[in-house]
């Protein structure tokens, strides 16, 4: 009776254990966690729309159905069987995929970190050799050995950008405070402590179109100052060395003046596309103004008698001048003084194309007058051209009679006035001719 007993009893707990069996089997627990990416800035954010894939590790089958980040980078499955053991694959498009495994029911602080890359998936071929070969097996968030390896470049890649950006921030402070310095020095004329600071500065930050082209510009500004003072104390000494080595310093520092210009130009043509309309007219800005600077460079060194060598780089400034140049009167002052670099030059026939140019747009431009005048008078005298002496003579004659000397001119204007006169008077009394109405031709004719 008793070992009838004990067998029912058996039989009972062994069904008991078997369906106890089955129930465990089909009991899970949500697994969940979040994914976050580390960008080559150092920066941390969501991963947002990747794909997590879990994949059974303690039989050689089995996976569940994919899960997908939100917003946050979180993400969930409903359920793990208790009692089993996945590993997590989390893939997705601009980052590098990467395993995490040792995975079990119920774990819900998952958190796994991804790099940028390449957004390659895994096949669950790939995945499984790598659990076969151990990689992250025995302790969850281990990278395998190419993760290892790829995070190391990662991380060298960031520490590089860390210190190229601290080098940057650097970089600005000292620009900005050169700047500065700079500013303040050439307000008060010490032109040679602006330039040190725009060099400093520059010196900082060699290529960056936000500041660099600005503080060559000031260091333009500063040789075009301090060259101008060496050609007054040439002009106004009667000692002609000493004129000429004035001329000579003032030379150098106007040619200076110009590298600066040639070097500031190629820092804002070689910067990326402005991102926005704005910072394109900013940049359109700073063009226009380099252009100015240094086109006054080039006049200086023409008028000033300097260095007359230069017209036709001159000429490559100015027409790219003219092209974003909008200001009918600032253009029609521009190129006015290109006629006059040209004449100065000697080159008659440029200076006369020049002038000519200018009269088509503005009739009564008495410097275009004056200075087409004598450009024909020039070309006329060495040709021995009466036609070119004639037209010559009609344009002077009537800028004398519109703009004739008077005592409220400067020295330099009495002094192109006087060359006028004279030249009006050669010409009447020397080449025996006289004066004719000037009809000068419309634009378009």
């Amino acid at each position: 009776m008793f070992q009838k007993y004990s067998l029912k009893a058996l039989f009972f707990t062994i069904l008991f254990s078997a369906g106890a069996l089955t129930a465990l089997a089909q009991q899970t627990a949500p697994v969940s966690g979040e994914v976050h990416i580390k960008k080559a800035d150092g920066s941390v954010i969501p991963a947002v729309n990747m794909t997590v894939d879990a994949y059974r590790t303690d039989i050689d089958r089995g996976r569940q159905p994919s899960a997908k980040t939100n917003k946050k980078g979180e993400f969930s499955f409903v359920g793990f069987g208790l009692g089993q053991t996945y590993a997590i694959v989390v893939s997705g498009p601009g980052i590098s995929p990467i395993l995490r495994s040792n995975i079990k029911a119920g774990t819900d602080n998952i958190s796994v970190e991804v790099v940028e890359g390449d957004g390659k998936v895994w096949t669950e071929e790939e995945v499984r050799s790598a659990i076969k070969a151990g990689a992250n097996t025995k302790n969850p968030g281990e990278l395998t050995a190419e993760q290892k390896k790829a995070q190391a470049e990662y991380e060298k890649q960031v520490a590089a950008i860390k210190e190229k950006n601290q080098k940057m921030q650097q970089g600005d402070e000292i620009a900005r405070k050169s700047s500065e310095e700079g500013n303040a020095a050439l307000k008060a004329g010490n032109f040679d402590l602006a330039i040190a600071k725009y060099d400093e500065g520059v010196a900082a930050v060699p290529d960056y179109v936000g500041s660099t082209p600005i503080l060559l510009d000031g260091k333009l500004v500063a040789l075009k100052g301090r060259g101008y003072g060496y050609y007054k104390e040439g002009a106004g000494s009667t000692d002609a060395s000493v004129k000429l080595a004035k001329y000579d310093l003032a030379k150098k520092d106007y040619s200076a003046a110009l590298v600066s210009y040639a070097q500031a130009m190629e820092v804002v043509k070689n910067a990326p596309a402005a991102a926005d309309p704005t910072e394109q007219k900013k940049r359109e800005a700073l063009k226009l103004g380099l252009m100015r600077d240094a086109m006054e460079v080039h006049r200086l060194m023409a008028v000033g008698g300097v260095d007359i060598t230069h017209s036709a780089e001159a000429a490559v400034i100015y027409n790219e001048y003219f092209t974003l140049e909008t200001d009918p009167a600032k253009k029609v002052a521009a190129e006015v003084t290109l006629g006059d670099i040209f004449r100065l030059a000697g080159d008659s026939e440029k200076a006369i194309a020049a002038y000519r140019l200018v009269l088509q747009g503005a009739p009564d431009n008495p410097e275009a007058m004056a200075g087409l005048g004598l450009s024909l008078f020039n070309s006329g005298v060495v040709a021995s051209d009466k036609a070119q002496m004639q037209e010559g003579l009609n344009y002077m004659t009537k800028y004398t009679e519109i703009a004739p000397i008077t005592a409220t001119d400067t020295q330099t204007l009495k002094d192109f006035k006087t060359s006028v006169k004279e030249a009006v008077d050669y010409l009447k009394n020397t080449e025996k001719l006289a004066p004719q109405k000037v009809a000068p031709k419309k634009k378009g004719t």
